[in-house]
């Protein structure tokens, strides 16, 4: 295809050089130059993307020409991004992460001393509380590591290595006429002259038990093993002898007489029943006082007077002719349960005030206020020999305390949920604990620790009692409308009382262990007997001796 003419472009005319000739050359032909090829038609592009150029920052210029001060940085701000809601979420729980991963290996890598005292010491320096309420060895130290890691990751070691110099300097002397001020308050004199009273019976005490144990050891003619058996026997032969209402309302506690002539019931409707034995069908007395309802009621070990305790806050002292001798006032919420001391001149009760007191029954003084316990306290008993008590609380602990001297002497952690009753052993060195997570434990006071645990029931464990001539045997009531008899030896299972319609408060057990009371939501008094037949009818003539 030839090219149009139109289209072609035309080329001025290149003007030919041509040079005069020199003498002694010859004569050069003329330069021709080159020829190009016709231009071809231009190849259309395809357009490029715009670029984006960064914006430039320009001061504004006034009219003179001189940069112009911003008043104000709205321009630069404008230009910052919003983060939303749900990022600044994440970004900040990543940064705790972070955190926490390095005050861990800050923590890691500190030298924190092993001496519990050192670690008080340490504390101390850097301006913490020495201890927390309940809080153990291994868990104070913790605490210091994590603290002194924190400090060390801040940057704050100043302070860290003013403390590792403290602990480092020596010790100045203290001077020998500087008094030294006891960790604890001064009771009253009459505080003083119980605990004097209190150690006098329980030496008594606790010589006959540790006498009568060994005679039971060493003689030949006394076959432990033997009684055992009769004992949970005549457990196991428990049968429901009889049953009656008593009261209009729920009852919540009962016990016997120290004869056992006489049962005690009280209830919701504040009302406080004496009834003749055994058949719970005569009325003896009615004792109405209190303002509020009764949550327990308990007979004297030493002579015919019984005490209860209610939710106005005050704990009575009655005779079972129905007389009220005294009216325990102190507590700063409602009572929960009342123990006598076995020596019956003292008086234990515990309250939702986080708090348990010692009260003179023939005064009505408060003698004792003991706190400890973080939450309310529910549950009290006495050793036999009258030197420990036990309490128990919601705060899942069970505290045992040495009357003699004031002091908490053991603590016993396992309870997940809180305890609400405690029993003593004959034997003085065993403590049962039952409460709200269905488990009922047998603490060694010896050992310092658990040695039992009993899946008891299905549902909270109310009240545990030990049989108490000596402790052949353990009955734990519960709201699964069950009481539940345990050996005393090996723990298993002997007898499981049925009969009650609903939650079952309170039991107790006749001196003798022959009689086991019962008392339940459903408002029934029910007693429990050895039945006496089948395999037993010839052993139906013996009996096991008594200590009294």
């Amino acid at each position: 295809m030839e090219p149009n003419e139109e289209d072609n472009v035309s080329l001025t005319p290149t003007a030919q050089i041509t040079a005069p000739p020199q003498p002694g050359f010859s004569a050069l032909p003329p330069v021709v130059p080159p020829s190009f090829p016709p231009p071809m038609a231009p190849i259309p592009m395809m357009p490029h993307p715009p670029v984006a150029r960064p914006p430039t920052f320009r001061p504004p210029v006034s009219q003179n020409g001189e940069a112009k001060a911003s008043d104000s940085d709205t321009d630069s701000d404008d230009e910052h991004f919003e983060i939303s809601e749900g990022s600044r979420q994440v970004r900040e729980r990543q940064e705790k992460a972070m955190q926490d991963l390095l005050v861990k290996r800050r923590t890691a890598a500190v030298a924190v001393p092993t001496n519990d005292k050192s670690v008080r010491d340490r504390l101390r320096r850097l301006g913490e509380p020495i201890t927390l309420f309940g809080e153990q060895e291994m868990e104070r130290r913790a605490r210091l590591a994590q603290l002194m890691g924190r400090l060390d990751l801040n940057g704050q070691l100043d302070k860290l290595l003013e403390a590792h110099d403290e602990d480092a300097a020596p010790k100045e002397k203290v001077d020998d006429d500087v008094p030294e001020y006891p960790f604890f308050t001064e009771g009253p004199k009459e505080l003083r002259e119980a605990r004097i009273e209190i150690a006098k019976f329980s030496i008594k005490r606790a010589a006959v038990r540790i006498q009568r144990a060994k005679r039971r050891r060493d003689d030949p003619d006394e076959d432990m093993d033997a009684e055992t058996k009769w004992a949970l026997k005549q457990a196991r032969n428990m049968v429901l002898d009889c049953s009656n209402f008593g009261d209009d309302r729920p009852l919540t506690g009962c016990s016997f007489s120290r004869d056992g002539k006489i049962l005690a019931t009280c209830s919701l409707s504040g009302v406080t029943k004496l009834w003749e034995m055994p058949q719970v069908t005569k009325k003896i007395a009615v004792l109405k006082d209190h303002k509020e309802r009764a949550t327990d009621v308990v007979f004297s070990p030493v002579d015919d007077c019984l005490a209860t305790a209610s939710a106005d806050r005050t704990a009575k002292l009655w005779k079972t002719d129905g007389t009220l001798l005294q009216t325990f006032e102190g507590h700063l919420d409602r009572l929960a349960r009342v123990a006598f001391h076995p020596s019956g001149r003292y008086l234990g009760t515990t309250s939702f005030d986080k708090t348990w007191r010692l009260w003179d029954i023939n005064t009505g003084a408060e003698l004792l206020l003991q706190e400890g316990h973080s939450r309310s306290v529910y549950g009290i008993a006495f050793q036999q020999d009258g030197a420990l008590a036990a309490s128990s609380g919601l705060d899942s602990l069970a505290r045992v305390w040495d009357l003699r001297t004031g002091r908490s002497i053991l603590v016993f952690q396992g309870h997940i949920k809180p305890v609400l009753s405690v029993n003593f052993s004959p034997n003085g060195y065993h403590l049962a604990s039952g409460g709200e997570d269905n488990q009922c434990r047998i603490w060694d006071l010896r050992m310092r620790k658990s040695l039992y645990i009993i899946p008891a029931h299905a549902n909270l464990v109310s009240q545990v009692k030990y049989e108490p001539q000596e402790g052949y045997f353990l009955a734990t009531a519960s709201y699964d409308t069950r009481v539940n008899i345990w050996s005393g030896r090996d723990f298993s299972l002997v007898k499981s009382l049925a009969g009650h319609e609903s939650k079952v408060a309170s039991l107790d057990i006749t001196a003798d262990s022959s009689c086991i009371a019962t008392v339940s939501h459903d408002r029934t008094i029910k007693l429990w007997t050895s039945s006496g037949n089948g395999e037993d009818e010839d052993e139906g003539k013996d009996t096991m001796d008594i200590d009294l």
